[in-house]
């Protein structure tokens, strides 16, 4: 036993380096993933007032957003598995923070693409019905909720492309984005749920509008990798 239990100390050491390697990077997308998530709601909302808009997104839409959908994303990229290659590649240096040089780009060439496709979907609904602010800030919401739900696939990786690994080889965030979807369906499906979010139900044409727009961010998000 004495003999024995130094040898399963040392096979243990393995799996344990390898569980650390998989542990930062699922940090570093949680966080990349939430905050040009919020950076490209924020310029969605500051770049509206600069240049004279309507408002495009309602404090509700905002707070139901954060509140129930962004979350739960995050929390599966928490759950990847490891990604090809990832014993192979240089430790990072202990002095180098979450938030490098890369991830600052990376954050801010997303937080735009989520503003374009946002601000775009915004002023597109007012093109078609410049009187109906409401049918315009729907369809903003709508693409800024399933861009952001798109965008937490690419997120799985800094480096691999959304197919690489499998779109649903982690069923935590297929069961999480499937579950925000719905939260965010139930508002624009229940029309008692209207005047309080302040949305109506898109017709066909929009829809395709909608989801047109939020495939920016995850194209650009593949591209840049």
């Amino acid at each position: 036993d004495t003999v024995g239990r130094p040898n399963d100390s040392f096979r243990r050491i393995g799996p344990a380096l390898e569980e650390r390697r998989i542990l930062c990077p699922n940090i570093r997308m949680f966080v990349f993933f939430l905050l040009s998530c919020n950076v490209g709601e924020i310029l969605t909302v500051f770049l509206a007032m600069v240049i004279g808009l309507p408002v495009p997104l309602q404090p509700i839409q905002l707070l139901w957003l954060n509140l129930l959908t962004d979350g739960l994303p995050a929390l599966a990229l928490g759950m990847e598995k490891a990604e090809p290659g990832i014993m192979k590649r240089p430790s990072r240096p202990k002095t180098e923070p979450i938030l490098n040089r890369d991830m600052q780009i990376g954050i801010a060439i997303q937080g735009v693409a989520i503003m374009v496709a946002t601000l775009g979907a915004f002023w597109i609904g007012l093109q078609r019905n410049p009187d109906n602010h409401t049918e315009a800030q729907t369809m903003a919401f709508a693409t800024l909720v399933i861009s952001e739900l798109l965008r937490a696939y690419t997120a799985r990786s800094e480096y691999f492309s959304i197919f690489t690994g499998g779109i649903f080889s982690n069923k935590y965030m297929v069961y999480a984005t499937a579950l925000s979807a719905i939260l965010i369906i139930i508002p624009l499906a229940v029309p008692a749920l209207h005047p309080i979010f302040k949305v109506d139900l898109p017709d066909t044409q929009g829809w395709a509008i909608i989801v047109g727009m939020a495939l920016i961010p995850s194209i650009i998000a593949e591209i840049t990798k």
